[in-house]
């Protein structure tokens, strides 16, 4: 580990600069006291440091919308404009909004306004690929190609040179929509939303879901597992993933044995959500736990009917208790697993007997 006197020797040598030697102990200090205030079951979670990062957030979004009002043009109405000019002053838009984020997200590392720049950059990029899709008189399908691939080239880009992590959930947001919209123009029924999830229902829409979210969830892990201690973006990284992957496995795989309503079904559903339950403890993420609770509750109310709220109550206590020690669950869990390619490299645990695994 690097000590201040090795800071201030690097200095003297001429190796690093007072100033590069003053912002890497910030960085330091700002690290170490993230993990300090952080218990060792903790997964790092952070959309705000303070209440100005809240204040510049409402001033973007009030001057975001307020570019809209006075150009005349709104996400999903171009109020009559051509469609070169909905190009040009989303084009615009965007070079104001890369503008912004080098100054919040690379000079001032603020994680709210970095947020809330990702979500303007994707909304002028939804707004340019409905100009681009516009000048040609295509399909519906085409059209929603067109923008969303416009709408996902370009957040790849800025998370890219941003590296800004919650662009990556908007990233598989963008994906799916591109995807769906790639089965509408090949001729796929329009997405019914009501049955969108379901194995059982006819277009590719449920399997693309699950094939998106086990692709988000694979880039999950490599991040996960390229930063077990969880100090560095790659984390951050790796937890909005997760955040995609874990909504579009469970919800696909839940709501199809959920509506298919027989025996067979509940009991698979069950041993989904244990399997389910069972993984996120082993990699350390809850969004998977969190995505199954409420199929648990709907699974409990549609097999006991009545007795259900005892199940429920019994649930909800097991959730408590699971947060409560999860740490030590998890630990006497990886414990009793035998080694398997990538165990070494999951967020450290300390088994039942005390003997750090780390």
């Amino acid at each position: 580990m690097i000590e201040r006197d090795d800071l201030r020797a690097a200095v003297a040598a001429g190796v690093v600069t007072e100033a590069q030697a003053a912002r890497l102990t910030a960085m330091s200090e700002e690290r170490r006291g993230i993990r300090a205030i952080m218990g060792p079951s903790d997964e790092p979670f952070e959309l705000f440091r303070g209440l100005n990062e809240i204040f510049i957030v409402v001033g973007l979004t009030i001057l975001y919308f307020g570019w809209l009002a006075v150009t005349g043009l709104t996400i999903f109405n171009n109020l009559g404009a051509a469609p070169v000019s909905v190009v040009g002053l989303s084009i615009v838009a965007l070079f104001a909004i890369v503008a912004a984020a080098q100054y919040f997200t690379i000079i001032r590392r603020m994680v709210a306004p970095s947020i809330a720049l990702a979500c303007l950059a994707g909304l002028s990029l939804f707004q340019m690929g409905l100009g681009f899709a516009s000048i040609e008189d295509a399909t519906i399908g085409a059209k929603a190609t067109i923008t969303s691939a416009t709408v996902f080239t370009g957040l790849l880009l800025y998370w890219w040179y941003f590296r800004v992590p919650f662009t990556l959930a908007l990233i598989g947001a963008a994906a799916l929509a591109f995807c769906y919209s790639l089965s509408l123009a090949n001729g796929a029924a329009v997405l019914d939303l009501e049955n969108a999830f379901l194995l059982s229902a006819e277009g590719p829409f449920a399997l693309i879901t699950i094939a998106l979210g086990l692709a988000a969830l694979i880039i999950a892990i490599r991040f996960d597992l390229s930063d077990p201690h969880r100090v560095t973006r790659r984390s951050a990284n790796g937890f909005w993933l997760h955040v995609v992957a874990a909504p579009a496995i469970v919800n696909t795989v839940a709501l199809t044995l959920l509506e298919a309503d027989t025996a067979a079904s509940n009991l698979l559903l069950l041993a989904f959500l244990l399997v389910i339950a069972l993984f996120a403890i082993i990699i350390d993420r809850r969004s998977f736990l969190m995505a199954g609770a409420g199929y648990a509750v709907a699974l409990s109310v549609i097999v006991l009917e009545e007795g259900a709220s005892v199940v429920i109550l019994a649930l909800g206590f097991g959730l408590v208790i699971l947060g409560a020690k999860w740490e030590a669950i998890r630990g006497w869990l990886l414990a009793g697993i035998p080694e398997f390619p990538g165990k070494d490299r999951l967020p450290p645990w300390t088994a039942s007997t005390g003997k750090d695994t780390s």
